[in-house]
């Protein structure tokens, strides 16, 4: 519309007219190159606050992994305000960003309004940050109409360019879920597409905090993934790429070929994790164990559960990879370990929410294919009995309305979940949507649904797709309605996005119906 002002045109505006009322911090900072090449983001919404995040890097793809700062700590002034002009600050303060922690800044600003929108900036030395926006989730109880949360995953770098991001951001959601594989650790190359990959890595294989470090970088220095991570809250968990692929524990990806420096490289990928994400101090790693299961509330409308798969789960049955594997049926295996699994179960009793949302990483459902059951390893079905367990959870806590949101495998689908897998008549207890890849795996193709010998050995599942995107879901007591919403390519930038399906889960009725 010819003479309309963007949302981003107003806060590009509201940031630079505002450049001299940001609160700086008390004493002078040493002078900067501009700072925020990374951007800014916020996460982890409660009632009366949420946490803000930057990283201060002038040089953001420095080898070292410190983003041209100097080894000392810097002060990082910040604001809160209730419009987009700062006319309005309803908080502010100063931080230290520290070089131990990448000169990253986790502010956890409380004494907001629940569920209320805000607008935030940082301040370091002269120069000021991209303005981004966040909300405060509604009080523990209150009644609401709607949120609109969006949910991704998996975005390779060098498989294209990261349009569904700024889509995404288009859809101005409430909350936006990640689900994993943030970053990819491999070099340059080193996760080929046929064809070539479309941009490259800086750096080696990550396996150091300085290689994690400029990954992270490289990634947050995208401009379509700074608008995803300004437009709203974000709530992460990582998955394997964060670390190494297929990484289960402490196990290394190929047990035949053991990385013996492996435990203090999954301590070097949690500290970067945490330190490019906003997280919470509670999210702080302590060496190789990082405390990432949690709960977010949004009122009484719904719960999130957002779990861990990797970090606690027994190495894959079988050796891994798809195949008719016995062992994935052993009852001790476990996938989310003793003290998540008990932790879920009681969330299960205590919930009263009218949705109940996991937030996780693999496949939850069977996806067994072939004469001899074929099944992922790495996915809950390499977990079967633990899979059960949650499920049977959810049953005898009669959770109103049990929805899993999964990512990892670099496709849309959409299907219901039974109580029991090899039973035909079993009935249908919950619903499972999986969001694709923003870039993994490049373009795609047109596929919309999974071939007839997929479906006919697995009828529970109603939709695939095989290209890029996200799914944008709007939540309201009554339904949840879910668009997968795609994009045609990656391989060059500006791609539109359109649905290509849409599902609802109905109140007190698990399984999908066609919107």
């Amino acid at each position: 519309m010819p003479g309309r002002v963007s949302r981003r045109s107003v806060l590009i505006g509201a940031a630079l007219a505002g450049a001299a009322a940001c609160g700086g911090p008390s004493e002078p900072a040493p002078r900067l190159r501009y700072p925020f090449t990374l951007g800014v983001a916020s996460g982890e919404p409660a009632a009366t606050g949420v946490v803000l995040w930057t990283r201060l890097a002038p040089d953001p793809l420095a080898d070292d992994g410190l983003g041209g700062m100097p080894d000392r700590v810097v002060g990082v002034g910040w604001e809160i305000a209730a419009d987009e002009r700062f006319g309005d600050i309803v908080r502010r303060g100063t931080a230290d960003a520290a070089p131990e922690f990448g000169h990253s800044v986790h502010i956890e600003a409380d004494g907001l309004r629940p569920g209320a929108e805000y607008f935030y900036r940082f301040r370091a030395g002269e120069h000021l940050s991209p303005v981004g926006r966040t909300r405060t989730a509604p009080a523990a109880g209150a009644g609401i109409d709607a949120l609109t949360m969006c949910f991704v995953s998996c975005a390779q770098y060098e498989h294209g360019y990261f349009t569904a991001y700024r889509r995404l951001a288009e859809d101005h959601p409430d909350l936006i879920l990640h689900l994993g594989d943030y970053i990819y650790e491999y070099g340059p190359g080193g996760y080929p597409l046929d064809g070539g990959n479309v941009r490259a890595h800086v750096g080696p294989e990550a396996e150091t905090l300085a290689n994690y470090r400029q990954r992270y970088a490289q990634y947050k220095t995208d401009p379509d993934l700074q608008a995803a991570h300004a437009v709203a809250p974000w709530v992460p968990v990582l998955d394997d790429h964060e670390v190494d692929n297929n990484w289960a524990g402490y196990a290394y990806e190929k047990p035949q070929k053991p990385q013996p420096n492996f435990p203090a490289r999954r301590a070097a990928a949690f500290r970067a994790y945490y330190e490019n994400m906003p997280l919470r101090r509670a999210q702080l790693p302590r060496g190789g164990d990082l405390q990432l299961f949690r709960r977010l509330s949004w009122g009484d409308l719904a719960t999130f559960h957002m779990l861990d798969t990797r970090q606690y789960r027994d190495a894959q049955a079988c050796g891994g990879g798809t195949k008719d594997c016995p062992d994935r049926l052993t009852p001790t295996r476990t996938i989310t370990g003793g003290d998540q699994e008990r932790w879920l179960l009681d969330g299960f009793r205590d919930s009263r929410a009218r949705w109940d949302i996991l937030g996780q990483q693999v496949f939850f459902s069977e996806l067994g294919t072939g004469h001899g059951r074929k099944n992922n390893t790495d996915a809950w079905d390499g977990y079967a009995a633990n899979r059960d367990r949650v499920v049977d959870g959810w049953v005898r806590a009669r959770v109103r309305n049990p929805v899993v949101l999964t990512g990892d495998v670099h496709s849309a689908w959409a299907t219901d979940i039974k109580q029991r897998w090899d039973d035909p008549a079993a009935p249908t207890v919950g619903t499972e949507l999986v969001a694709t890849s923003i870039t993994s795996g490049g373009d795609g193709s047109e596929s919309t649904k999974a071939t007839p010998a997929v479906l006919a050995d697995n009828p529970h599942i109603k939709f695939h797709n095989n290209r890029r995107g996200y799914v944008r879901t709007r939540i309201t007591p009554d339904a949840i309605h879910a668009d997968f919403r795609a994009v045609p390519y990656v391989s060059t930038p500006g791609a539109p996005a359109e649905t290509r399906a849409s599902f609802v889960i109905v109140d007190r009725s698990p399984g999908l119906e066609s919107a």
